[in-house]
């Protein structure tokens, strides 16, 4: 990596007049903003279809992308949709926060009605055709529908166990449904190529997220069981979990299925590096998130009501980052290297090459030799103020006690606060680290109410913040830019 900066901002988080952010006008407004502000990436979290919780860590597919970012204004552009089947929907309720209960209930009605006025094409008929995980996953989603939502666990034994001629007489009867999912993951692709097109051309590179794990309540585990730790009646034996920690006393007990890594050994993990070659094709530059469980991954029985009693074992540490390196071409790869890190998950980094993560927030315990404090940095490194699972920045230093606050006023030389969101974007840009990058709620200095998610929690605020229009005016565009150059980053 050379030395740069960026942003992060999720998709979700972009202003829309349509109830969330999206792939259209402001997604293309906000690579203008950035290249203003002489950046280098554009980070997002995952961009899967979300599930209950609204978690974008929580999907139905680890190949597919999320309906919910899928522009109308495009679709109308494309002469899919008019305008006023989608205009005189009331998509929210506040401008600044995502209304997920109204996507849900109105998104798709008018998605239904693109894709009814769609005809399918060359582009279309290649894109199903190089994309083989898009049939199971629209007959997953197609089944999912017909029992209203309900989570594949709780399906009737014969969808449940995907009999062979329950299956067949479902596609033969649901044709027109299994296309209707089939064509909206089109929209998607169509949309975020173009994107992603004009980010490049103005030399920003899209900086994605690749959770290690997979919903239970997916596609993924649902046509390939064998790959997860799954009986054979599709019953879960373990799932992942963390252990106590930092973020909650109980650990967080995430509940996805466990891999069943020697499976995955035999055919050269084949699920995964066409996993890692499919979000290529909308990523510069992948961050795999819980590296830690690529070395050593924490599980607990299946039925657990939290993550106390557990227990660690081996993951595939180099053969799978050989296996990587071997068959994943032209894009970057960071290790998301946060927690309790042990010395053979040091080891695995270093071999692996990856820069790793350092983050602000975590250095000022009162350790003089924390490595997240800003002067400990090398360059192969991705460094953070505050990262989405975090306070932001004023949220964090309005909430530090007693020694904290001592310990920032001592590091900064400050004891006015009213603008430390810049005096640490200074630092974070004068920092060794090759890549640093800010949230922009930093940029905008906004408290608490800024906050992304909080770990360990359900509902709330989580994953619900939106920049408004106008709020990166042009004062915070300068002044960004004058740090970035300052740092030797543009």
């Amino acid at each position: 990596m050379k030395r740069s900066s960026g942003v992060l901002l999720h998709i979700s988080s972009l202003p829309s007049d349509y109830g969330i952010g999206t792939l259209g006008k402001e997604a293309y407004n906000f690579v203008d903003t950035l290249k203003k502000a002489g950046q280098s990436y554009w980070q997002i979290l995952p961009i899967g279809p979300t599930s209950f919780g609204d978690s974008p860590y929580t999907s139905f597919s680890a190949f597919a992308g999320n309906p919910y970012f899928i522009d109308f204004d495009l679709l109308a552009k494309d002469k899919l949709l008019k305008k006023k089947e989608y205009q005189s929907i009331k998509w929210f309720k506040k401008e600044d926060e995502v209304d997920y209960g109204t996507l849900y209930e109105k998104r798709f009605d008018v998605l239904r009605i693109a894709v009814n006025n769609f005809v399918d094409n060359k582009e279309y008929i290649k894109f199903v055709r190089e994309n083989d995980w898009l049939n199971d996953y629209a007959l997953f989603m197609s089944i999912k529908n017909f029992f209203n939502g309900c989570d594949w666990l709780n399906w009737p034994d014969e969808y449940r166990l995907a009999k062979e001629n329950t299956i067949k007489k479902f596609k033969r009867k649901n044709k027109s449904e299994i296309r209707f999912w089939t064509v909206i993951q089109y929209f998607f692709y169509k949309q975020f190529k173009n994107l992603k097109a004009y980010a490049n051309n103005a030399g920003i590179k899209i900086f994605g997220d690749c959770p290690i794990y997979v919903a239970m309540d997916s596609c993924d585990v649902w046509s390939n069981p064998d790959l997860f730790k799954i009986n054979k009646n599709k019953i879960p034996t373990e799932v992942a979990a963390v252990p106590p920690d930092y973020f909650s006393n109980e650990g967080q007990l995430w509940g996805n299925p466990i891999y069943d890594w020697k499976k995955h050994k035999k055919d050269n993990y084949s699920w995964w590096i066409n996993r890692l070659n499919n979000l290529s094709k909308f990523y510069d530059a992948i961050r795999i998130d819980h590296f830690i469980g690529l070395d050593t991954y924490y599980s607990v029985d299946y039925g657990s009501i939290n993550a106390v009693n557990g227990n660690h074992h081996k993951g595939p540490g180099m053969d799978f980052i050989n296996a990587i390196n071997q068959n994943v071409k032209n894009v970057e790869i960071i290790a998301e290297n946060l927690g309790a890190l042990t010395k053979s998950m040091r080891r695995l980094l270093d071999s692996s090459g990856y820069p790793g993560m350092r983050v602000f927030r975590f250095g000022f315990n009162g350790e003089r030799d924390n490595e997240h404090l800003p002067h400990t940095y090398h360059k192969n490194t991705v460094a953070y103020i505050t990262s989405h699972d975090t306070e932001t920045c004023m949220g964090w230093i309005n909430n530090s006690d007693f020694i904290e606050r001592n310990y920032i006023n001592d590091y900064f030389r400050i004891s006015d606060y009213n603008e430390f969101n810049w005096i640490a974007i200074e630092r974070l840009e004068k920092c060794r680290a090759n890549l640093c990058i800010v949230q922009a709620q930093d940029l905008l200095g906004i408290g608490e109410k800024g906050r992304m998610n909080a770990p360990a929690t359900l509902g709330g605020r989580n994953w619900k913040w939106r920049l408004t229009k106008k709020e990166l005016n042009t004062k915070i565009i300068r002044k960004l830019k004058k740090l970035t150059e300052e740092g030797k980053r543009v």
